[in-house]
């Protein structure tokens, strides 16, 4: 597994594209931790840090998208920045504006969320024309899910860490401008500007147009949902457990299971087709969620919260290898943006529903809801399944520089992204 991922960290500008990524998408990446302990340190309820963190959440999943979109018209570099800091500059805003102008405190998380670079679907987009060689690409995947948890895991530790070391206000501010220097660093890098998408049909629904992809994205509707949930409940059980610190740990954890789940899904080559493989993951990923139920301890909390995320990231790098077989021809960043994006959607929906089923039921009723959005994610998958596996599916990724299950070849790797 390591001499796989080091032979792809040495390739020309792998380590940059990845380390800058991920800085980029920090913002992101922790924008539902830090506005709900922001919101809680200015005295407002969990209902409106719920609410809050929605709206950045759905503004995200529209923009997404839409800038995906225009990445994949007009590049890379005249996209990911000028949005990188048009997020950074509304979040900036509202830290200083506070939520005592409860409109202006909607739309300026809003904006930030609309404006977030797709520097997720943007580097997946990069790999083939990076990496070059398809097996390569696929453990790309894998290290990318995997780098992801590390971030997962460091992001709420830097929140909490400028919380305790100046205060909630600065935690929203440094982590967005730490943020616009990681999109700085990856659009003015050669393939960022060098990339351009393959030609694509003219057609309103985009990557939309494949019922796979679809049927993709309802799962992980669910799962994110499950993962937002999580967030909320955690502040919940925290505050009877610790507070801010042990919230930290135990999102940090929800990251190291996934790192370490990732890790070991990525040491080896998997056989068979990824779409049944997802489904059996997605079923393991809501078995681990039940036992969030139980509420033990800090400690023991903190072990299951890990658990509850080691299949995150194979599911994760299961589907990215999915997006790239059913995405149609010419529109590889806005597919990956849609999947950021449905993801982003349920996270949204977790936590808004979340924060008044703890209201009203407490932290177990919280712990609940990711279990049930779990099993609807398998279930998605189940029903779809005829859809999501191509009928003549042979069990081996075939290359091809078309991907469009639309009236075009049948889906496989594809290696044409790029003009």
């Amino acid at each position: 597994m390591a001499a796989g991922y080091a032979e792809i960290l040495r390739t020309r500008y792998a380590t940059r594209l990845l380390a800058g990524t991920l800085v980029g998408r920090l913002p992101n990446a922790t924008a539902a931790i830090a506005i709900v302990l922001f919101i809680r340190a200015e005295g407002g309820t969990y209902s409106l840090a719920g609410a809050l963190a929605a709206v950045y959440g759905v503004a995200n999943a529209v923009g997404q998208p839409l800038l995906g979109r225009l990445v994949d018209l007009h590049g890379q570099p005249r996209v990911q920045l000028p949005a990188a800091l048009l997020s950074a500059l509304a979040m900036a805003a509202f830290a200083f504006t506070g939520p005592d102008r409860l409109a202006l405190a909607y739309v300026t998380v809003g904006a930030a969320g609309l404006f977030t670079p797709p520097l997720e679907g943007g580097l997946r987009a990069l790999w083939p024309s990076v990496l070059g060689k398809e097996e390569q690409v696929h453990a790309a995947y894998a290290m990318d899910a995997v780098a992801q948890e590390v971030m997962f895991t460091v992001g709420p530790l830097l929140v909490t860490g400028c919380v305790a070391l100046w205060s909630e206000q600065a935690a929203l501010l440094v982590v967005n401008a730490v943020g616009v220097l990681g999109a700085l660093s990856v659009v003015v890098s050669q393939p960022s500007r060098a990339w351009r998408s393959a030609p694509r049909e003219a057609h309103w629904l985009g990557a939309l147009r494949s019922p796979g992809l679809l049927a993709l994205l309802g799962a992980f509707l669910f799962i994110g949902m499950a993962l937002g949930s999580i967030t909320v409940a955690g502040v919940s059980y925290a505050d009877g457990h610790g507070g801010d610190a042990v919230y930290g740990w135990l999102m940090a954890a929800l990251g190291l299971g996934a790192l370490a789940g990732g890790s070991v899904y990525g040491a080896r080559r998997w056989r068979g087709v990824p779409e049944r493989r997802l489904t059996v993951l997605v079923a393991l990923l809501a078995v681990c969620y039940v036992p969030l139920t139980l509420v033990p301890g800090a400690l023991a909390m903190t072990a299951l919260t890990a658990l509850a995320g080691v299949f995150l990231a194979p599911a994760l790098a299961c589907a990215f290898i999915i997006v790239d077989r059913h995405a149609p021809r010419g529109t590889v960043t806005e597919a990956f943006s849609w999947l950021v994006t449905t993801f982003t959607v349920g996270a949204s929906l977790g936590t808004a529903a979340t924060g008044p089923v703890v209201e009203w039921g407490g932290t177990v009723w919280g712990f609940v809801v990711p279990g049930v959005a779990g099993a609807a994610a398998l279930v998605v998958l189940l029903a779809t399944a005829r859809v999501l596996v191509p009928v003549h599916e042979s069990g081996v990724v075939a290359g091809s520089s078309e991907n469009d299950r639309n009236g075009v070849v049948e889906p496989g790797f594809s290696a044409g992204h790029q003009a």
